[in-house]
């Protein structure tokens, strides 16, 4: 029996009895333990996500809001309309300058005297500007929109009021007595005002 039952087992078990032990030397074994499931996988959620989620998930950075004092908006107020008046003062100056520029000492009486009043008049003016802008430049030094454009407005116009005090105090004086000096002091003046202008205009047309 015991040699019937080892050639059994290496035969295949075919010719065992039927019963509970055979039955189980007849299982399908080795298709139980390797069989293939038809069913999917579970997918693994995936490392990368699609663009529109990273759109989502980026932090954006948030502008720094910078609260300004009612006095910045009355200095700016002041600022501007004393900028505005500039503009008919360059106009007059501009006309007694020619006169005195082409003609010299022989140049009508209201050219001299609208050139001195004119002068004295640019200086307040500009004495106004240069504290009143410059106070708001520093206040909106932590405002990163039009920063640049600011600054370099306020380093145009300190450069303006350097070169007209320049014109009005030194030349001014050695153009009545040279002819060359006369020159230099309108060619000074005409740059320093086209200047000013120019930086004017430009504020007030990319300065929003």
């Amino acid at each position: 029996m015991i040699v019937l039952g080892v050639l059994t087992l290496l035969l295949g078990g075919a010719a065992l009895p039927a019963g509970p032990d055979t039955a189980l030397l007849r299982a399908p074994v080795v298709d139980t333990l390797f069989k293939v499931s038809s069913r999917p996988l579970p997918t693994r959620p995936t490392l990368f996500s699609t663009p529109a989620a990273d759109d989502d998930t980026i932090p954006r950075r948030r502008r720094r809001s910078v609260e300004l004092s009612e006095w910045y908006s009355r200095r700016l107020t002041i600022h501007r309309y004393v900028a505005y008046s500039t503009l008919p003062v360059f106009g007059l100056q501009w006309a007694a300058g020619s006169q005195l520029y082409t003609k010299g000492s022989s140049a009508p009486t209201w050219a001299k005297t609208m050139h001195r009043v004119g002068a004295t008049t640019l200086a307040g003016m500009f004495t106004v500007n240069t504290v009143t802008g410059v106070w708001n430049w520093w206040d909106t030094r932590s405002v990163e929109q039009n920063r640049v454009l600011r600054t370099f407005h306020a380093l145009t116009m300190l450069g303006c009021d350097f070169t007209f005090s320049y014109a009005g105090s030194k030349l001014a004086n050695e153009a009545e007595n040279s002819s060359d000096k006369r020159r230099l002091h309108h060619q000074v003046a005409l740059t320093a005002l086209g200047v000013s202008v120019a930086s004017e205009v430009m504020m007030k047309i990319w300065n929003r």
